[in-house]
């Protein structure tokens, strides 16, 4: 497996756990706006964002152009598992046809 490839999913895999620290972030309740914006969670998960972004702009140094968006959807199949272990979000049909589709759009690129 090419090096670049490994290096756009572990991006993509760090900005979805950011996701998940700001979207634990947005649930809590803060005495001012300041707060809100500058607490521990949302500076680490904005930091890690920034990391990924890093991590995605090596990894497009040595990808073709036309495989970044097929890497980058892997974050949707990743955001879901994480939203089932963090938050409790239910698996439903729609969700898992929705994979169903991106699964799909992996075989019709590769094949």
């Amino acid at each position: 497996m090419n090096i670049y490839v490994l290096i756009s999913l572990t991006g993509v895999t760090i900005a979805s756990f950011s996701q998940v620290i700001l979207k634990k972030s947005s649930g809590k309740q803060y005495p001012n706006k300041i707060r809100e914006y500058l607490n521990p969670l949302v500076i680490v998960g904005y930091g890690m964002m920034f990391i990924a972004l890093g991590f995605s702009l090596v990894a497009f140094t040595g990808l073709e152009f036309t495989n970044i968006p097929l890497l980058e959807s892997a974050g949707y199949i990743i955001i879901m598992f994480l939203g089932y272990f963090f938050f409790k979000e239910k698996i439903t049909m729609r969700k898992l046809l929705g994979m169903a589709l991106i699964f799909a759009g992996y075989l019709v690129y590769f094949l």
